[in-house]
């Protein structure tokens, strides 16, 4: 959460990535299998994504509606152009696709001012 001077709050979620990538990684599925929604593409309970590179000491903030918005007009072109990276967890396997991070931010400003 945090809370601004003026007193309006944000919900915030984070994700952290340990190297220095020059992408953010998008999860499209959840578990795959199963086709759960990952959370680009699935309703969240939050108002922004702090998105960490650990080493660098660097995050960028992702407004979830705009990163969403853009997604949905973009996502299959970027699966296309990026391909997509599976991680293997313990009883399921997530899907994201690495977007590279001037990409996204243009998007997004897009997705923001263009309906």
């Amino acid at each position: 959460m945090l809370t601004l001077a003026c007193g309006r709050t944000f919900t915030v979620d984070e994700k952290i990535r340990t190297q220095d990538w020059p992408d953010v990684l998008l999860e499209r599925w959840s578990d795959e299998t199963r086709r759960s929604p990952g959370w680009v593409q699935k309703p969240l309970a939050c108002d922004f994504i702090a998105y960490a590179y650990a080493p660098a000491a660097t995050c960028v903030l992702l407004p979830v509606p705009a990163l969403q918005r853009a997604w949905r007009q973009h996502g299959r072109q970027w699966i296309g152009l990026y391909g997509t990276r599976r991680a293997a967890n313990q009883g399921y396997t997530s899907v994201s696709v690495p977007v590279p991070r001037g990409v996204l931010m243009q998007a997004i400003v897009e997705a923001m001012f263009v309906s």
